[in-house]
């Protein structure tokens, strides 16, 4: 009966990510306490590690305050534990568009953002995915109503414009504030130039796209010095 409690029509829009972490908080707490246990083992065998915690699915300040409130609890006690001072910046991962839009509020309370331009692209867009690639999406690039799929290369007139926003202000509400892009699109040499001209600090990809995002981010810094030469 309780797991038939939680069952969702749309899961996409439902109970995961920080509401998930809201509801049930002893999964988070076991999470955050499980990560903090990792970096006292690392620090004790004499590594030099970096815990970031990035909480997902942000969509309001007050929701990550209370989530950061809970995160640096947990890590604080293994800390006192283990008799050390443990240093863990805590984020979030902008998917919604509400998030870039009242960056600002947003970044008073985080460490970093990381754009998760997949979801972010569904939510501005209102697609599934996995429903548009295989029902309808490629007849919408064969009739030109869309010139890319926004699933592989950037928006950058919609969802290029909300990190573009989500970047400014949350910069200005918190000049410390590291800021970057994960998902498919940290791998695309057109969506990593656009990433660069908007000032981010770093994009993430998968592992097979490294080397590739490597090599368009070089690109992309020689092209943007050209330019500046030029003018």
């Amino acid at each position: 009966a309780e797991v038939a409690r939680w069952e969702e029509d749309n899961p996409m829009l439902g109970l995961r990510g920080v509401r998930l972490g809201l509801m049930l908080p002893e999964l988070y707490r076991l999470q955050a306490g499980a990560a903090a246990q990792a970096l006292v083992r690392r620090i004790r065998a004499g590594g030099d590690p970096h815990l970031e915690i990035m909480i997902p699915l942000v969509a309001t300040a007050s929701e990550l305050q209370r989530m950061r409130d809970m995160v640096e609890a947990e890590v604080r006690s293994v800390g006192e534990e283990a008799g050390l001072q443990l240093e863990v910046p805590v984020g979030t991962m902008v998917e919604l568009p509400r998030a870039a839009l009242t960056a600002g509020e947003i970044a008073a309370v985080a460490d970093f953002f990381s754009f998760g331009t997949n979801d972010l692209t569904q939510m501005t867009y209102g697609l599934s995915r996995d429903d548009a690639e295989g029902l309808f999406l490629g007849e919408y690039l064969d009739k030109g109503i869309l010139t890319t799929n926004p699933f592989q290369t950037l928006d950058i007139e919609g969802v290029g414009r909300l990190i573009e926003i989500g970047t400014r202000e949350g910069r200005a509400a918190n000049p410390d504030l590291v800021v970057g892009v994960c998902g498919e699109h940290g791998g695309d040499p057109r969506s990593i130039a656009f990433c660069l001209q908007v000032g981010l600090d770093y994009v993430s990809a998968s592992p097979p796209r490294v080397q590739g995002a490597r090599l368009a981010a070089a690109q992309a810094v020689l092209s943007a010095d050209r330019e500046a030469r030029d003018v």
